[in-house]
């Protein structure tokens, strides 16, 4: 029996699977070591994960996980892990995650669009071809955070029509300055970005909130999906911002003449099964 674990900025998921069954499933904070130390991340697993997941010793656990992108980042994450489950622990990245995920063991594109964005080419078992994410200050274009960046500074600056701006203050119960202090004074800020972007959801019937929606995720086809040479593919795409906006997602893949495969929420189910085979 594995435990597998997918975990984006905001929430892990993990699942016991024995096979392709799965036998318990919880949910955490995000972990990215990025943001978290060794220490952080102990804390969190052991605090917020049933106490199932510690009674016995597992096969294996398979992490995958946002900001596991170098050596020493995964190095970090996996010693917590070790330390905690008594197991052999392999921690990929998020994106490596994602692909897997959606496509299992076939070729395509794989993107996340969720706190932030990402992505790849895969071949069916790796990743071969991916852009750089650059995070939430250079990138995670067509993300919850990233339009969350671009409605708060249009807010803050006056750009936003009043009465949604207005609304928005209200919803929040913040002052403009409380709201500046809110991403400055935060270890955090990818995540309350994409928290504040959750205000836009439904309000895609406004024609301010529709151009801002739709350019961020225009932004995220330039700059991310036609950068990789097999963009021709068909797109997988998965997480929450993914599922919110798949109308215009489909709507700017037609654009530049671009297939859409699937859309999901999460990639657990499919790494469960990729794992299985």
């Amino acid at each position: 029996m594995n435990i597998i674990a997918d975990s984006s900025a905001s929430r892990t998921e993990w699942v016991i699977v024995e096979g392709d069954n799965i036998i318990e499933k919880a949910v955490t904070q995000g972990l990215n070591p990025f943001f978290q130390s060794r220490r952080d991340i102990s804390h969190i697993v052991r605090l917020e994960l049933p106490d199932v997941f510690f009674k016995r010793r597992w096969d294996h656990v398979f992490f995958y996980g946002a900001g596991c992108l170098t050596v020493d980042k995964r190095k970090t994450v996996e010693s917590s892990l070790v330390a905690q489950f008594k197991t052999p622990v392999t921690v990929e990245s998020d994106l490596l995650g994602a692909a897997r995920g959606l496509l299992v063991d076939e070729a395509g594109v794989a993107c996340i669009l969720g706190t932030g964005s990402n992505t790849c080419y895969y071949d069916g078992h790796q990743i071969v071809e991916q852009v750089r994410s650059l995070g939430y200050v250079l990138g995670d274009e067509g993300s919850a955070a990233h339009m969350g960046k671009l409605f708060l500074s249009d807010c803050l600056k006056g750009i936003t029509p009043q009465p949604l701006r207005e609304q928005f203050y209200g919803h929040l119960d913040l002052s403009p300055d409380e709201l500046t202090s809110s991403i400055y004074d935060n270890t955090l800020p990818s995540h309350t970005l994409a928290v504040y972007s959750n205000f836009l959801r439904d309000k895609l019937d406004n024609e301010y909130v529709r151009n801002l929606v739709y350019s961020s995720i225009d932004m995220f086809f330039v700059r991310n999906v036609l950068m990789l040479s097999h963009h021709d593919a068909e797109i997988s795409l998965v997480g929450a911002n993914a599922c919110a906006y798949s109308n215009i997602i489909e709507e700017v893949a037609q654009k530049y003449g671009l297939t859409i495969r699937n859309i999901q929420l999460s990639s657990i189910s499919g790494l469960v099964k990729y794992h299985a085979e």
